[in-house]
């Protein structure tokens, strides 16, 4: 199959109207390239707090409401999209509101009109501590027409474990909001470690460019990338595609199924297999002094 994954810029918009356009060129132009998958980046949806002016969309906390009372709208739109062009589309996420705190939510579009919902699950430090924004619902794997696919958004693929709980999946969708170099290169390094311990494949889309109408996301730097395994099957690096540090535009790239079933059980090594034999799985390592 043929993925997608975009490097994304956040647009004033004038009118529904505007982003239907947008979203529909978007999409049109990766299913024009023949892909299967078509993945957008976290907080990606923030461009629709702008439909309530820019007053709105430059408050915190108006902004989070602005962008969650579209969510409805946005599905449908990614629903006719997904059975228009035959593809699956993990929408950009974007604040939902729910009875305590706005969570930070992806969903992934099936054609065929399936929907799957997947909550961030750790907060950074900006989005807990000043934007208020909580952790959702637990994480899901989802199966699909194309494999087995679970979503870490952004900070959730820094955790090993939360990749773990995922080590079912032939794809993770890794949806990305990162302001400086030093932050797109903690998610990627994440990107990556999961699919080298789950020998899958990770998909990374981020956010990029300027958004100077909104606190939350007014500096981004990003770029597509999909990595898998550097072991039987797949590139020595890693490295499946990448796109262009701070380019807008989709990173494609051939994923198979069955080199990721291969890996599994006969890489060079069996890192997922293998993850049990870890020293201190039952317990803390003991503290040995050598003073």
């Amino acid at each position: 199959m043929i993925v997608a994954t975009a490097a994304y810029p956040l647009d004033v918009l004038s009118s529904w109207s505007q982003y239907e356009d947008k979203l529909s060129g978007w999409v049109a132009e990766a299913a024009g390239q023949g892909a299967h998958l078509a993945a957008f980046p976290e907080y990606g949806a923030m461009e629709l707090a702008t439909l309530a002016g820019l007053q709105v969309a430059g408050d915190l906390e108006q902004s989070l409401h602005a962008v969650s009372d579209r969510l409805e709208e946005a599905d449908a739109l990614h629903r006719r999209l997904a059975d228009a062009h035959d593809l699956h589309i993990l929408a950009a996420s974007g604040p939902a509101a729910t009875e305590a705190r706005p969570v930070n939510r992806a969903r992934l579009f099936a054609p065929g009109g399936a929907v799957g919902v997947q909550d961030k699950q750790i907060m950074t430090r900006f989005e807990r501590d000043v934007w208020r924004v909580r952790g959702g619902d637990p994480l899901q794997i989802f199966d699909t027409a194309l494999g087995r696919i679970g979503v870490l958004i952004c900070y959730d693929a820094e955790y090993p474990l939360l990749g773990r709980a995922l080590s079912a999946c032939d794809m993770i969708l890794v949806p990305s909001c990162t302001e400086a170099l030093s932050g797109y290169w903690r998610v990627r390094i994440g990107a990556m470690a999961r699919a080298l311990e789950n020998q899958c494949v990770t998909v990374m889309a981020s956010l990029t460019g300027r958004a100077d109408w909104s606190e939350a996301v007014d500096i981004t730097t990003g770029a597509g990338g999909v990595f898998g395994p550097p072991d039987t099957g797949f590139p020595a690096t890693g490295v499946l595609a990448e796109g262009v540090l701070g380019a807008p535009g989709w990173t494609y790239a051939e994923v198979d199924l069955a080199r990721i079933a291969h890996v599994r059980t006969d890489g060079v090594v069996l890192n997922r297999t293998h993850w049990d034999e870890q020293t201190g799985r039952d317990g803390a390592p003991a503290i040995v002094s050598l003073r």
